[in-house]
């Protein structure tokens, strides 16, 4: 009789078909959001140089990607306007403009592909002239209370054009409970709230500073709102917050370099739990491609793969239409 073990883990892994029939873990487009950035005109596509692959579109052409969207299986699209420097200001007002560019995109969309669902940021660093987040005092500081009230408004102006999912990215104390609140009162009963709870003060976020124009405006950092990238402990103090507070879902960001915090919160909260593959993170798997060393295919499906194993509901990626071509095939 062999010396070995009547049980060989590798019987299960000979055949491609009994690979798939004993995997774990599943993607589909229907794990996916796709992050779209919005430019100012009419047939209008600027490729972003750090982000290689990724344009801001004009209206129209956002319109043409969430029909494409559709057609993949993707079921979201979130939305991040490049505001023209002339309606940015020291308060953010331009957030709170119901004709600005976010709520003709959100429009558009709902009018064109209701069945795409819309997932907009709120947040005023793409509104501001020093790219902070929130409102500042003299000293360069972002006060909380007057930035949540200026939050508020912003996410009712969305919910007013159409968005179904609002999607806080400040990381103000206290801001969804005021938002869930102002969106009842206005009976935006099943407008969600996905907040991004755990967002971190990292350095992968260069390139979408880049897409939203607000990279060389950013004055300072933002190391006084967004979370020590030390810190795991308070990521689930700040989704506890946020949930009592009535978010339907919590985001984790960025994603790859924080996928404890990912299963953390999940084992912890049993919630629906996102993750954003950042800017950052896309633009190493392209640098790698490029340079040769890597696959894309095979890099864009295994990162992908590595959020749903960690716990993701799903994942915001500048790679989804493309995955979901590949998960199509």
């Amino acid at each position: 009789m062999s010396s070995y073990p009547a049980i060989r883990l590798r019987r299960t892994r000979a055949s491609a078909w009994s690979r798939r029939l004993h995997a774990e873990t599943v993607l589909t487009p229907a794990d996916l959001i796709w992050p779209l950035f919005i430019a100012e005109g009419d047939g209008v596509e600027q490729p972003i140089a750090t982000l290689p692959g990724v344009s801001r579109w004009s209206v129209d052409g956002i319109v043409a990607r969430g029909r494409e969207a559709r057609d993949l299986g993707i079921p979201c699209v979130a939305l991040f306007p490049n505001t023209p420097a002339h309606l940015r200001s020291d308060d953010g007002a331009e957030a709170l403009n119901p004709d600005n560019l976010m709520c003709r995109a959100i429009r558009a969309l709902k009018d064109a592909v209701p069945e795409v669902g819309v997932l907009t940021d709120v947040a005023l660093d793409p509104y501001t002239t020093h790219g902070h987040d929130g409102l500042v005092d003299a000293a360069g500081y972002v006060v909380n209370d007057a930035t949540a009230d200026a939050l508020v408004q912003q996410a009712l102006n969305q919910a007013r054009a159409g968005s179904d999912i609002i999607a806080p990215s400040d990381m103000m104390d206290g801001r969804i409970g005021l938002i869930r609140g102002a969106l009842e009162g206005e009976g935006h009963v099943n407008v969600q709230i996905m907040s991004y709870a755990a967002k971190y003060a990292s350095a992968f976020y260069g390139p979408f500073r880049d897409a939203v124009g607000s990279r060389g405006l950013l004055k300072g950092d933002k190391k006084t709102y967004q979370m020590d990238s030390a810190n795991a402990e308070e990521a689930l103090r700040e989704v506890a917050l946020d949930l009592a507070e009535g978010a339907d879902s919590v985001m984790v960001k960025p994603g790859l370099p924080y996928l404890d915090i990912v299963t953390r919160v999940k084992t912890r909260f049993e919630v629906p739990v996102f993750a954003y593959q950042v800017s950052g993170e896309y633009a190493l798997i392209e640098a790698g491609v490029a340079a040769g060393a890597a696959d894309r295919d095979a890099m864009v499906l295994e990162t992908l793969l590595a959020f749903k194993r960690a716990g993701c509901s799903g994942v915001l990626t500048y790679h989804a239409a493309h995955a979901a071509r590949l998960l199509a095939g």
